[in-house]
């Protein structure tokens, strides 16, 4: 291939298989390039262009041209490395300004008309190399620098978080230092804009979209990685059961964003479901496999997403309560389904909670007993799945945990169940003589942070649950693979912070969270009590929702504020959480002294326990960042504090 078989005559002329891009070609033809064809290729790709976006280009194109010129100067041999401006990540609408295809190296370059950067700016930067290198498979084994351009700057100005912020005048240099020529395999550039190349890590929303539509969830191969030995485990307990006509019940445990929801929805639209279904007298169940939680923003959500499906949304997901309430009613019914998935089972609601909702139908059952009855309704064989977050029992009645589905099992009618759980669950069914061990099924790998590993260890130890001495490592380690903790005390600088990171991402999901059991985060004007236990809150547009919503609902406007109850089991790529008083450092330990009380507090077993699973469950929601707002109060000095020690970068 020569540099002029990359050239972009514009976008109509690309091939359905080629990703999009606004212009393309080796770096010698670039060079040659008149600005105002390269700027007119620019123009043709994005048509809506703002002035202010071609007065950049006009701005930046000759001086790009000049840098690359001054590489290829320097080293013939780089005549043919590849220039790609305006590339649109496939699957998305995020645009990194300019790539660089060197010898064995990508460069990602994001250009500002500043003379100084902002941390939004280095976020924005490295966020584009980290998913490069995360999900784009020709980076997987390259290095991939981001450069933050500055066309109001000159020389090499700072580096940060594995960003080069550099003036224009300078990124021949910055090439030429970083790249080997001959060194290492030529990236072939028809390889690297297919649009396959590219497959990131899908949002819950967005997988539960794909395998509705689908009945597939698109392949990333580092979620692929992680979760493939728990869904094939879970694949041959279901096809054991379906063999010998027993009843099992598989515990899937796992760390924050590890992928338990992923696995359980790929489980529920399994399609060799269908040919282990056992006809009945109206034919096979019509559904196999049913998805339900107890998690009601979660199913509010999910039924949002599909509204226009003709019904399709409710039957793709259900409430737990909806379904124990259909089936304690009435007895005689046989649930259409031979696999239960039960997401956030270790939230399942202990008996008396069940009769404070159910009444007498409850039956003096808990959610785990009931589930064992109705799958021992089903003929011949049954599974129930139960997908369980380690530490995430936040309201009243969940602090049985594992240990009820104990209990429900011991009490069972049937005597064939077999237990399947990770080595750390062993201990809850020592005794039971049909538990089965498999370390497939634990996720201990986080993978809704992308290359970010540590988070749920981050968040852990500063929590003060694990030892502290190795805080700010882990915060830099998090730095470097992309995740970013940062801490202010204007929630108008977080608020900006996060419109500007976001500003050229309009699929991006960001929100104001907070903790149900703060009184004084009112008066800072964070209403923490709209996106609680508020009934007529609207989860479905505060999460699906953008920009366009002429409601103003949409999380991404950082008004309507969602506390714990309505951010378990979701997620946004980023989260402004305002911390509140029921949950401060004071004499260097952790209280809940000032924090509301429970209605019910008589039957809450630890209260600081559950303010502690509340922000472990706040502070896991963000994919790409945790933007933390401290009110500027002395009763809060202790902790902000405590969170810069701990690694928080000060936006201040």
């Amino acid at each position: 291939m020569t540099p002029g078989d990359l050239a972009s005559p514009g976008p109509a002329a690309l091939p359905s298989d080629v990703a999009r891009y606004g212009w393309a070609s080796g770096f010698l033809e670039f060079r040659r390039a008149p600005a105002l064809l390269v700027r007119g290729s620019l123009s043709d790709f994005i048509k809506d262009a703002s002035e202010q976006q071609v007065r950049a280009w006009d701005d930046s194109i000759p001086r790009l041209q000049h840098e690359v010129g001054e590489v290829i100067d320097h080293d013939a041999y780089t005549t043919d490395y590849a220039a790609i401006l305006e590339y649109e990540l496939p699957l998305e609408r995020r645009r990194p300004d300019v790539v660089f295809l060197a010898s064995g190296s990508v460069f990602v370059l994001e250009i500002k008309g500043k003379s100084r950067p902002e941390l939004a700016d280095l976020d924005q930067a490295a966020a584009y190399a980290r998913d490069l290198r995360a999900y784009h498979t020709e980076c997987h084994s390259r290095p991939v620098h981001p450069l933050l351009v500055l066309t109001r700057a000159a020389g090499r100005i700072a580096e940060a978080g594995g960003v080069r912020v550099v003036g224009a005048d300078v990124i021949d240099e910055v090439v030429e230092e970083l790249d080997e020529p001959g060194s290492g395999d030529r990236i072939d550039p028809r390889a690297f804009l297919s649009a396959e190349a590219y497959s990131p890590l899908p949002t819950i929303i967005e997988a539960a979209r794909e395998l509705f539509e689908s009945g597939q969830l698109r392949r990333v191969h580092r979620a692929a990685a992680e979760t493939r030995p728990a869904l094939d485990e879970i694949t041959r307990i279901i096809h054991d059961a379906a063999r010998t006509n027993t009843r099992h019940l598989i515990l899937l445990t796992g760390v924050p964003g590890a992928g338990k929801t992923l696995v359980g929805l790929q489980v529920a639209h399994a399609r060799f479901l269908d040919d282990l279904a056992v006809p009945r007298g109206d034919g096979k169940p019509a559904t196999p496999a049913l998805y339900l939680s107890g998690n009601g923003p979660l199913v509010e959500v999910l039924q949002y997403e599909f509204r226009g499906a003709g019904g399709g949304g409710k039957a793709f997901v259900r409430g737990v309560k909806d379904y124990v309430e259909h089936y304690t009613r009435h007895p005689e019914l046989i649930p259409r389904e031979h696999v239960l998935i039960y997401d956030e089972a270790q939230r399942a609601w202990d008996a008396e909670r069940v009769a404070e909702k159910h009444g007498s139908r409850g039956d003096g059952r808990s959610e785990p007993e009931h589930f064992v009855e109705f799958a021992e309704r089903v003929p011949e064989w049954c599974v129930v799945l139960g997908l369980i977050g380690e530490g995430q029992e936040i309201h009243t009645g969940e602090e049985g945990g594992i240990q009820q589905w104990r209990a429900a099992v011991d009490g069972a009618a049937a005597d064939n169940w077999i237990v399947h759980g990770p080595p750390r669950v062993a201990s809850v069914f020592e005794g039971l003589p049909a538990f089965e061990q498999a370390d497939a099924l634990h996720l201990h790998t986080e993978i809704r942070f992308h290359l970010a590993h540590r988070v749920d260890e981050f968040v852990a130890t500063l929590l003060g649950e694990r030892a502290t001495e190795n805080q700010r490592a882990i915060a830099e380690d998090l730095e470097q693979n992309g995740y970013h903790l940062r801490v202010t005390q204007d929630l108008d600088v977080a608020k900006q912070y996060l419109w500007d990171r976001y500003r050229d991402d309009p699929d991006a999901r960001f929100g104001l969270l907070a903790s149900s059991r703060d009184k004084e985060l009112p008066r800072f004007g964070v209403m923490n009590n709209t996106g609680g236990f508020a009934h007529h809150f609207q989860y479905g547009p505060w999460y699906v929702e953008g920009d366009g919503d002429y409601l103003g609902r949409s999380c991404r406007t950082l008004r309507d504020c969602v506390t714990e109850f309505g951010a378990q089991g979701l997620e946004l790529d980023a989260v402004l959480l305002a911390w509140g008083t029921d949950f401060i450092r004071e004499g260097g330990g952790w209280t809940n002294r000032l924090a509301k009380r429970y209605q019910s507090a008589n039957r809450i077993r630890d209260p600081l326990q559950l303010r502690v699973n509340a922000y472990r469950v706040l502070l896991t929601r963000g994919r790409d960042a945790n933007v933390v707002y401290v009110p500027p109060t002395p009763l809060m000095s202790e902790t902000l504090e405590y969170l810069l020690a701990a690694g928080f970068r000060n936006l201040d």
